[in-house]
């Protein structure tokens, strides 16, 4: 299938604009038309001399039998109605993260999306930039042996949302990241979050999470709204080697370590291991440089041609969906670990764990 897919982009906020233009540039793709309830707005981000349409109706839109998909990029609080109406409208749906802004409607637009035989895809930006292709690449092929670890940090002197706490505007990136390049995606066995809200703003602006792993792994992700300094650094310890991804360092955003600890076989007094430290090479894995919504939008018109599901599909935003709901209700119940709940989640847990996590 060569010719173009049509697709239009359903609002004209932050993002919209960016997917707009990787929509309007990508040889998969025409960029029917851009729609927001503002049409002023629309209409910067079409330009002027465009032949891109602006529509301020969203049923006008999904109406029209000249649109095979759209991008919503509207806020999380609609994207289950939106994208549920587009589904009835046999449109197939990109969505901005997170899929929705609770369970229910998240599980119902992927049960919708199999019905109806359309692609449901989530834009998990990150999993598209060559880093982190690069990492899940490294890991799937067996480089770091057996995961032990992950940290990822993401901090800045960022804007306060009045609507969520740092964890549902940052950690979405940090968590679809760990779903993408963990081999069976992101199962933890409970969640566990700590916040903290010095500001007074209503809401916590520093935020960690403890996800521990099946296999005896354990991941954690700080994020913060309140760092004079911004980071972006994930470190994933294995039982062979270590990647460092530093997404600021331009010159060298992947490392790779081989170096860490092996544990040998007791001591004579059986009461101590025989530790040693493999103290190896440290090297830089050569990177394309590709715009990471570029890559959605190609995977995204590959998924619909082939008829195959793409790399973040429906359930990889439920997984996430659900450690950020899991946050929500540890956070209440004072950092206590608690379990993740949904389909996808309890398959990664035994009886025992389903019963009780303490």
């Amino acid at each position: 299938m060569s010719e173009q897919l049509r697709v239009a982009v359903i609002g004209a906020g932050y993002w919209g604009p960016n997917l707009a233009r990787n929509f309007r540039t990508s040889p998969d793709w025409d960029l029917v038309a851009v729609c927001d309830l503002d049409a002023e707005r629309a209409r910067r981000v079409v330009g002027p001399r465009s032949t891109v349409e602006v529509v301020t109706s969203t049923a006008e839109l999904l109406a029209r039998d000249d649109i095979d998909a759209v991008a919503i990029a509207t806020p999380a609080r609609t994207h289950a109605a939106v994208a549920l109406a587009a589904l009835d409208a046999g449109k197939h749906v990109v969505v901005e993260k997170p899929i929705a802004d609770h369970g229910a409607g998240a599980r119902a637009m992927v049960a919708r999306a199999a019905e109806q035989g359309l692609v449901l895809m989530v834009d998990h930006t990150f999993c598209y930039t060559p880093p982190v292709l690069k990492m899940r690449e490294l890991i799937a092929e067996g480089a770091l042996g057996d995961i032990h670890f992950v940290d990822s940090v993401r901090i800045n002197l960022g804007i306060v949302q009045p609507d969520v706490d740092v964890f549902w505007d940052l950690a979405p990136h940090d968590l679809s990241i760990l779903d993408f390049i963990l081999p069976g995606g992101l199962r933890p066995l409970g969640v566990a979050a700590q916040g903290a809200d010095p500001l007074g703003a209503g809401q916590s602006c520093v935020g960690y999470l403890t996800l521990p792993l099946p296999g005896g792994a354990i991941a954690h992700v700080h994020v913060n709204w309140l760092s004079p300094t911004k980071i972006r650094q994930m470190v994933i310890g294995g039982s062979q080697r270590t990647i460092v991804w530093d997404d600021l360092s331009p010159q060298q955003r992947l490392t790779m370590y081989d170096r860490g600890v092996d544990l040998g076989q007791p001591l004579p007094d059986k009461t101590t291991a025989n530790i040693s430290y493999r103290l190896g090479d440290a090297w830089a894995p050569a990177l394309p440089e590709k715009e990471a919504l570029g890559v959605m939008v190609a995977e995204f018109a590959d998924s619909i041609r082939s008829h195959r599901a793409p790399r973040t599909d429906g359930h990889a935003g439920l997984r996430v969906l659900d450690v950020l709901e899991a946050a929500t209700r540890s956070l209440a119940a004072e950092g206590r670990r608690v379990p993740v709940t949904g389909p996808d989640a309890a398959e990664a847990r035994t009886p025992s764990e389903l019963e009780v996590v303490v």
